[in-house]
């Protein structure tokens, strides 16, 4: 049984993972036709129902950081989920990727410790990864993505030799999603410049719907083999 989440609604096969409840309400107005709540415990609102194309979906959010966000994929994959996108945000670490530029995970690294002792890189379902990259077209950047244990303060650099940008729960999800034999990827909102310039909440706001859009359809078209 999960460990976290308690099912009011079916939990669909495909899953958008989110790390804000209040984006998954959001995403779940915009991608579903008459969303469900289908969990609210512990905060972690999710939402289930239909696409304008038919297809089950389901909306959940994470919590913030690697440890939450595995529980929560866990107890997915236990009620049923074998494919999901991850759409978080995102700090540039390189100064070309500028505040609204969607990244496509290709590779994500683990950060954490004294020091930012570096975890082995870890890939997105290469399927799954490959039809996000088609779907978002021009829109969307191949990167690298460093995960954090916790935060960078006060605009300070990330503690990390490599990376594009800087997270807190790419890598967790990847990684586990691996060992559970679920298909996962990863499209993050760039939301803070290497100067500090952040993204506006309106613009975030329409990043990640135009996100959510896309991988509704790369998880539609997987369902369909």
């Amino acid at each position: 049984m999960p460990v976290r989440l308690r099912p009011t609604a079916p939990i669909a096969a495909a899953a958008v993972l989110v790390g804000d409840p209040g984006r998954a309400l959001m995403l779940a107005q915009e991608l579903l036709e008459q969303p469900r709540m289908s969990n609210h415990a512990r905060g972690l609102w999710g939402y289930s129902g239909r696409t304008p194309a038919g297809e089950e979906l389901t909306i959940q959010a994470t919590g913030i950081g690697g440890p939450s966000a595995a529980v929560v994929l866990a107890d997915l994959a236990k009620l049923g989920v074998r494919r999901a996108v991850r759409i978080g945000t995102c700090t540039a670490l390189a100064a070309e990727l500028v505040p609204g530029t969607l990244l496509d995970v290709e590779e994500a690294h683990a950060w954490g410790g004294p020091g930012g002792r570096e975890g082995a890189p870890v890939r997105p379902d290469p399927e799954l990864a490959r039809h996000l990259g088609e779907t978002l077209g021009t829109e969307g950047r191949a990167g690298v993505v460093a995960s954090l244990d916790v935060p960078h303060a006060g605009g300070a650099p990330a503690p990390v030799a490599a990376g594009d940008v800087a997270d807190m729960q790419t890598a967790a999800l990847l990684g586990l999603g691996g060992e559970l034999d679920l298909a996962i990827a990863a499209v993050l909102i760039v939301t803070e410049g290497v100067k500090g310039e952040r993204l506006s909440e309106n613009a975030e706001a329409e990043a990640a719907k135009r996100a959510g859009a896309a991988a509704a359809a790369v998880l539609s078209t997987s369902s369909r083999g």
